[in-house]
């Protein structure tokens, strides 16, 4: 049976006694797991190789967190969140946010670490759900509520057409997304950028340029 996890870890509760946690530590240890992850897939990491990569104690990686899933998790999330980010702004038009975006997106979608990440989680998802399953409640969902509502926004403002169905749309993009990403060839930024700006232009998100531009 794992150590149990101190009050105030990532399974939340109240603050721990003595010293607080360690923001270095836990971003070591983030970081540490990423890496294995990437390098062996689930299989391959464990909280002890996890421990000696961050420089820590393993009942330090046990206190935080419970399992090396829900750990590796985390660190999806570490970097995703840093990533591919995407913060509804109610005072800014749909096509302004997209655009502002598009940097950022077609940096994470030209980076060797997010392909390998991506490619390691879908193929983590078969024989282990758990990993799946964490990463799609503390990445997906969340993310996808804050395009819908803002799509949902768009639709009823005119910007999209009154029969749009937005679920069908966000699945459409995110699908050419993923399917690009997971193509042998990768893009650099500036062709992820182009091919993000053209899979939004075809999905009636950002107006068509104008002849000539």
């Amino acid at each position: 049976m794992s150590p149990p996890r101190a009050a105030g870890s990532a399974g939340g509760g109240s603050r721990p006694r003595g010293r607080p946690r360690d923001p270095e530590a836990d971003a070591a240890i983030l970081r540490a797991a990423m890496d294995l992850f990437i390098e062996g897939g689930v299989e391959g990491t464990s909280i002890e190789q996890v421990a000696k990569r961050a420089g820590v104690g393993k009942l330090t990686v046990y206190r935080r967190w419970s399992s090396k899933e829900e750990l590796i998790a985390q660190a999806i999330e570490s970097v995703r969140g840093e990533a591919l980010g995407f913060e509804v702004r109610a005072d800014l038009p749909l096509r302004e946010q997209i655009e502002g975006a598009l940097p950022v997106w077609a940096q994470a979608l030209s980076s060797p670490r997010v392909r390998a990440m991506i490619a390691r989680v879908f193929g983590s998802a078969a024989r282990h759900p758990s990993l799946m399953a964490a990463y799609w409640e503390h990445h997906v969902v969340p993310r996808r509520k804050a395009i819908r509502a803002l799509l949902e926004h768009a639709k009823a403002t005119g910007v999209l057409p009154e029969d749009t169905v937005v679920d069908v749309l966000i699945d459409m993009v995110v699908g050419a997304v993923m399917f690009r990403l997971l193509q042998p060839e990768p893009l650099d930024a500036e062709g992820a950028r182009r091919y993000l700006e053209s899979v939004h232009r075809q999905a009636g998100l950002l107006p068509d340029r104008p002849a000539g531009g």
